[in-house]
């Protein structure tokens, strides 16, 4: 049977006709205003279309619409909006066009396989995705240069369905196109279709535009006639299929995306790769200069690293893309002969050492990005001790992985009824979306909110997020086919008034979501309190993968429905998504959080909850280890490391109990005579919302990109554009390559005849042979510090020394200094290329210590 389809388009009145333009950008999702007026359109409905406001207007009966356009109230609050829109979409004095840095005209592309930006399209998985469309979002508000690209999914965000047991099943719902704020990216009246290389096949994929505001999304899709089956299948699943369908993936998102710009007429200046899953775009990159500008492939390697900038997120080496050599050369063998390289020259640029067993994404995107970092300080911490393989034989605190906290988007998470709040106390009733939330002044005026209206509003959440939870049961019992009976008992589900923890995040097992549940008597004690009571809210999804993840949330599942004890007074939210995120961080009172440090790289539910006025009980790891310890919030244990995880859970969780039991609650509870709310508890809500909500958000978090990465790595890349420049600093890096067997560094500094004091010169001395390199292209240093335990040295400084002559073969290098400590000084000498055209030396790494 031949099937034939066609589209057809809601018919708006000219007076409300704005609802397809606004429908159709996502900007709408972090504009309360926008979104009322869909629930003003049918409320119900609106719920229903999970926030897809094209579906939802393609549900709405006609009659429904000419009512609305003879509606001269919601005609006001649509040509408002309609102001707002292109005020804010034309607007000329953006943060970005107001402090522009950069030479030229700069345009960052931004790689990631998955984004959270609205319920409507869901293609995010978890917080990766979370932080991805936060990104973009605030790019968008600030008006930077950054365009996203990506993948789309016709099986979006898993569903997750609980069986009476409690044990996770997974359903795919297919995503629909023609319902879905995207459009086809057309030239010429017709598609854009790029052929990819994909072992020994071509795979062609259309590309669809998301426009996110000021910026667009472009997401590769290979659901297409033109191709196989198995090729269709590609993008079917966010993180779907074998091992082998995921390598498809990476190499339809990282070269397919490079190819689909290029398609585009879109000619980005910097990339970022947004965790390794887009790392082969490096190559494609490599392989487009190499025919474009007709450059070598150390040419065009210089150009693709000085430009490029790599986020990791994975804070254990497990967690990192790994694959098997084999199935890399089936996909990748093809890349490597276009760059001209061997199998085992291609091979070396993803094996963490000579001797690793695997291709890693990660060590990829390291070795060719000059710009890295992780998404916390302990993270980026980690991180470098983590690779410091890469960097043998540099000090760990100079590996080339710096930080940038992660961020949430303010606009997008904070509630609307806490916004208004905001925009009358603090903002001069300007929407908080108009506003940059990384100023920190901007927060302090706090404290003019009165407590009865900041109560009040936290209260109305709190009584969403327990009506939400209700509904969601029910459902969730009437699904698996319970009694009526026992689907109604679901409103005694939670309590108004009562001390209320949330936890929800991926259920990974070093999350410990059963931390709390390992002494289920103390906690019988905490929940059933009769004078101060504790209630907790969960969700969360396991990879569908991840057995002892379900097993986690079957226990938790059983609990709550089996024991007596707490039933009712915990719950376990079934299907996690964006929307019961937003009601969670709007209404609880406490967001916990208790992973095993150090392997929550950021996290940033946490943020959200705060910027809500929720408060954090929270192990020291991720971002909350550089809040905590602090006097508005609480930390679980500190940095300990223990002697095996039975102590460790042990200490952990009796710690959470006591914090709960003996500060926690009782500060909650502290209400004074007259007052439904503890005052105490109201000025914990303010100094944390002071102290957390300017600096944990993606505005901070995409300018400090902007000025660390973007800035740098545009201006270098300029540079690299000067006729004959790209060349010769290959050339160079080749004449250090091969003359660095030779280099040797002596120290030759003349002992003290007397005691050295203290501000005293010293004047250190050495010798350094260079073979056939020159003074110029090199730098030698006094490392000065403390000798280690493992026989180095902890830097204090690295003083450059100066070349005051020539012995010989030998440069003689001097520099003059006086110590500013007393007691034992220790120091190494050390040898460095030294290039003021790259962004840093480091990477391939040449050092040379004095041996």
């Amino acid at each position: 049977m031949k099937i034939h389809s066609f589209n057809v388009q809601p018919n708006l009145p000219d007076n409300i006709k704005f609802l397809q333009e606004l429908a159709n950008d996502m900007w709408f999702t972090w504009n309360w205003r926008a979104i009322l007026l869909f629930v003003q359109i049918d409320n119900d409905l609106w719920t229903a279309s999970k926030r897809n406001p094209k579906w939802f207007l393609g549900s709405i009966p006609q009659k429904r619409f000419e009512e609305l356009s003879q509606d001269e109230n919601f005609v006001r609050n649509l040509n408002e909006v309609k102001d707002a829109y292109y005020k804010y979409k034309n607007d000329p004095h953006t943060w970005y066009h107001e402090r522009k840095q950069e030479n030229g005209q700069m345009l960052t592309a931004y790689f990631s396989m998955e984004y959270g930006i609205g319920e409507g399209l869901p293609i995010y998985s978890g917080g990766l995705g979370m932080l991805a469309g936060d990104h973009m979002k605030s790019a968008s508000d600030l008006g930077m240069p950054i365009i996203g690209v990506g993948l789309f999914y016709k099986q979006g965000y898993v569903r997750q369905v609980l069986n009476r047991e409690g044990w996770q099943n997974e359903e795919y719902p297919d995503n629909d196109w023609a319902h879905m704020p995207v459009e086809r990216v057309t030239k010429d009246g017709k598609d854009i279709i790029i052929d990819i290389h994909l072992a020994n096949e071509t795979v062609k994929a259309c590309i669809w535009r998301v426009p996110v505001g000021r910026t667009s999304l472009f997401l590769l899709d290979t659901n297409l006639q033109e191709n196989t089956p198995a090729q269709r299948a590609i993008t079917e699943k966010l993180y779907g299929g074998d091992r082998e369908n995921r390598i498809r993936q990476e190499v339809v998102l990282g070269i397919g995306g490079v190819k689909a710009l290029n398609a585009m007429g879109i000619y980005p200046t910097v990339y970022h790769i947004n965790e390794g899953h887009s790392a082969f775009l490096l190559f494609e990159r490599i392989i487009d200069l190499m025919r474009r500008e007709k450059l070598t492939f150390a040419q065009a390697r210089e150009k693709v690293w000085t430009t490029s900038v790599f986020t990791t997120h994975t804070p254990v080496i497990a967690g990192n893309e790994h694959f098997n050599p084999e199935l890399v050369r089936k996909y990748m063998a093809y890349y490597a002969g276009e760059m001209g390289l061997s199998w085992d020259q291609f091979l070396a640029i993803g094996k963490e050492t000579p001797q690793s067993a695997t291709y890693c994404m990660t060590v990829v995107a390291l070795r060719l990005s000059a710009f890295c970092n992780g998404v916390a300080k302990l993270h980026g911490l980690v991180s470098r001790e983590m690779w410091h393989n890469l960097w043998p034989e540099l000090p760990l605190k100079e590996v080339p992985i710096t930080s940038i906290t992660n961020g949430v988007h303010s606009a997008s998470w904070i509630s609307h009824e806490l916004n208004e709040l905001v925009r009358r106390y603090l903002f001069n009733n300007d929407q908080l979306s108009e506003m940059d939330p990384s100023v920190p002044n901007l927060w302090n005026n706090v404290d003019n909110i009165p407590n009865e209206e900041l109560w009040a509003v936290h209260s109305a959440r709190k009584n969403k997020l327990i009506g939400m939870a209700r509904e969601r049961v029910a459902h969730q019992l009437s699904r698996q086919g319970f009694d009526l009976l026992t689907v109604k008992k679901t409103n005694r589900v939670l309590k108004d008034g009562v001390l209320t923890i949330g936890f929800a995040r991926r259920f990974a097992t070093y999350k410990r979501a059963t931390l709390l549940f390992k002494d289920l008597n103390r906690l019988d004690k905490i929940v059933n309190n009769p004078e101060r009571p504790v209630q907790f809210v969960f969700a969360g999804k396991a990879h569908p993968a991840d057995t002892a993840g379900k097993e986690f949330i079957k226990l938790i599942v059983g609990l709550t429905q089996n024991d007596p004890r707490f039933k009712n007074k915990i719950v376990f939210l079934e299907d996690y998504n964006m929307n019961v995120a937003r009601y969670m961080v709007q209404g609880v009172d406490i967001w916990l959080n208790n992973p095993i440090r150090p392997m929550e790289a950021s996290g940033t539910s946490g943020m959200k909850a705060a910027l809500n006025g929720a408060l954090a009980l929270s192990v020291l790891d991720g971002w909350w280890d550089e809040v905590g310890p602090c006097e508005f919030g609480w930390s679980i244990g500190g940095p300990e490391v223990y002697r095996s995880d039975e102590e460790r859970d042990s200490v952990e969780s009796e710690a959470l109990y006591n914090l709960i039991e003996q500060e926690i609650a009782p500060t909650y509870y502290a209400k004074e005579e007259g007052k439904n709310y503890s005052p105490a508890w109201m000025a914990l809500m303010k100094e944390s919302i002071k102290r957390i909500v300017p600096f944990f958000n993606t505005h901070r978090m995409v300018k400090e990109y902007y000025q660390m990465f973007y800035v740098p790595a545009h201006n270098y890349g300029l540079g690299l554009n000067e006729p004959g420049k790209i060349e010769r600093i290959a050339d160079w890096h080749k004449k250090i390559a091969d003359n660095w067997y030779r280099v040797s560094v002596t120290d030759i500094t003349p002992q003290p005849e007397n005691a050295i004091l203290m501000s005293s010169q010293v004047n250190f001395k050495a010798r350094v042979f260079l073979g056939n390199l020159l003074p110029e292209d090199i730098q030698v240093e006094l490392y000065l510090g403390q000798r280690g335990n493992r026989g180095d040295i902890l830097k204090e400084a690295a003083i450059p020394m100066n070349c005051t002559g020539k012995e010989g073969d030998a440069y003689i290098y001097e520099v003059s200094m006086a110590p500013i400590n007393s007691g034992r000084q220790d120091y190494a000498l050390r040898v460095l290329p030294k290039n003021p055209a790259l962004p840093h030396i480091l990477t391939p790494l040449f050092i040379r210590w004095e041996e």
